[in-house]
């Protein structure tokens, strides 16, 4: 499953196509994704401009000028590709994405900003993405947002924030980082690497880390920035790969070269100074690679 800074390198790599443009024509290739289309979805793109293109945890949002928002998520599969000056396909992926044309299932036809003719289209093989239209000012209350956390990017993630939504959980410090409803968009990947990062077992009860009258301590306040610091740097890893289009079959940007513990089961320890060896175990049904020796 993409997470976030896939995500995010999708929308940065899609903005300039879609922004701004109209949908001159609008082909749905089936009834249904992971979810049917709105029974008048066609209907409501065609000739709509977008204004906007966002992102909400692992979710991309398109404004349009009706008042609805295009919501799109890519599922396991997922991609865009885009026909234009340069074909490219945006995203930062573990996995090449498919480009054979029976999997494109809906196909945008763009009048840009430039006046200039492009597609997009969305291509998904297994087909559990999706595609849904919600009013703007429903958004906030829809289910697919209405019980999502805090984005994990920005100042609003800090010590005291970690230390207030682990305070008094037994559960482990990977669930509760994983936990949408606490912080939106994290996946295994990036949580692998910021615990090993703070040098903190995933193992470990959340709740143990927080301070006991909601106060950041050394730890949260360490994992918080590492967090952020670990999503940053996979974004723009993505993102050069996007800007020169080296990477136009989809294929991860550069980010996966620093991996320090994800996928490196049996592998020694990166951290200087630990002779420890990465260790791979399963929590809820997830590979969880860390260091035993240096996360404590």
């Amino acid at each position: 499953m993409p997470e976030l800074p896939e995500v995010e390198t999708v929308r940065r790599g899609l903005a300039p196509s879609l922004e701004g443009a109209r949908i001159v024509r609008l082909d749905q290739n089936r009834p249904d994704l992971r979810f049917p289309f709105p029974p008048d979805f066609k209907a409501r793109l065609e000739g709509r401009t977008i204004t906007a293109l966002s992102r909400r945890s692992k979710y991309l949002l398109a404004d349009l000028d009706s008042g609805d928002v295009l919501v799109m998520h890519l599922g396991m599969s997922g991609s865009f590709r885009v026909e234009a000056d340069i074909e490219h396909t945006p995203g930062a992926f573990a996995l090449a994405r498919s480009k054979d044309p029976k999997h494109d299932h809906i196909v945008f036809h763009l009048k840009t900003t430039k006046s200039t003719d492009a597609r997009v289209i969305y291509n998904d093989p297994r087909r559990f993405g999706f595609m849904t239209l919600v009013p703007r000012p429903e958004l906030s209350s829809h289910p697919l947002f209405v019980n999502l956390g805090l984005e994990p990017l920005g100042n609003a993630l800090d010590g005291e924030t970690l230390s207030r939504l682990f305070a008094g959980k037994t559960t482990s410090l990977k669930a509760a980082l994983l936990n949408q409803k606490l912080i939106a968009g994290l996946g295994n990947i990036y949580v692998c690497e910021a615990l090993w990062r703070t040098g903190l077992n995933p193992a470990r009860q959340a709740g143990s880390i927080a301070g006991k009258t909601g106060r950041a301590t050394a730890k949260t306040t360490a994992l918080a920035a590492h967090i952020r610091d670990t999503l940053q740097e996979a974004i723009e890893a993505g993102g050069s790969s996007l800007r020169d289009h080296t990477q136009a079959d989809g294929s991860l940007g550069y980010f996966q070269h620093n991996f320090a513990v994800y996928d490196r089961e049996g592998e020694p320890c990166r951290r200087e100074g630990c002779t420890g060896t990465i260790a791979r175990i399963v929590q809820s049904n997830r590979s969880t690679f860390h260091c035993p020796k240096c996360q404590r």
